[in-house]
């Protein structure tokens, strides 16, 4: 039976309130090893899916110079708001990001168009999550419906440990992770398609 959305609001809601008593300091010691873990697992990939971080979000930035460093192609979403899906950009430059649709950074007017077929992972932001992998992000679905789309990716949520539930609203139209990294492990949910490691625990930094 689908989930109501006034449930899903709930469980959002009370997540991000727990995400949003982290102060600055935590939040960039917490993102700085989220980012790292995450880097160690994308070894081998040619072109990663990265969101541009904002606010009380798992900061992305130090994964970004890294993958930029490291010669990995690095691909930012941009919020197509009419039709409510994501435009894909390389980006080589993160000076190109600026705050645009929804705060979110975006690379506009320096725009490298990148196609969904040259991503090999794509980096996702929770809000909320629990320990099948499935996700609650803010409501309008852009991830879900790129990834129904996409279904060969390599899905990675990134999240603070804090922004855990005991059981993610979720029905047919969500998408569930692959893995989910906290600042304490790293969650393999789904046939450890992303390493080593069981369904549920911890598969190390």
């Amino acid at each position: 039976m689908p989930y109501r959305q006034s449930e899903k609001e709930q469980v959002r809601e009370r997540a991000r309130a727990e995400r949003d008593k982290l102060a600055p300091g935590e939040i960039a010691a917490k993102s700085l090893a989220i980012c790292r873990s995450v880097r160690g697992m994308l070894d081998g990939r040619v072109n990663v899916l990265l969101y541009a971080s904002k606010g009380q979000e798992v900061d992305t930035r130090p994964l970004m110079e890294s993958l930029l460093s490291g010669g990995v192609g690095l691909v930012v979403p941009i919020i197509e708001k009419e039709t409510r899906t994501l435009r894909l950009s390389f980006v080589n430059d993160l000076s190109v990001l600026v705050g645009s649709t929804f705060s979110v950074p975006e690379p506009i007017g320096n725009e490298i168009p990148a196609r969904e077929d040259e991503i090999g992972a794509v980096v996702v932001p929770l809000i909320a999550f629990d320990r099948t992998g499935h996700r609650l992000g803010y409501g309008a679905g852009y991830y879900d419906r790129f990834l129904s789309k996409n279904p060969g990716l390599i899905k990675i949520g990134v999240a603070f440990s804090c922004q855990e539930v005991p059981e993610t609203p979720a029905d047919g139209n969500d998408i569930a992770m692959d893995v989910i990294v906290t600042e304490r492990e790293i969650i393999r949910c789904r046939g450890n398609r992303a390493g080593p490691g069981a369904c549920g625990h911890p598969g190390g930094r």
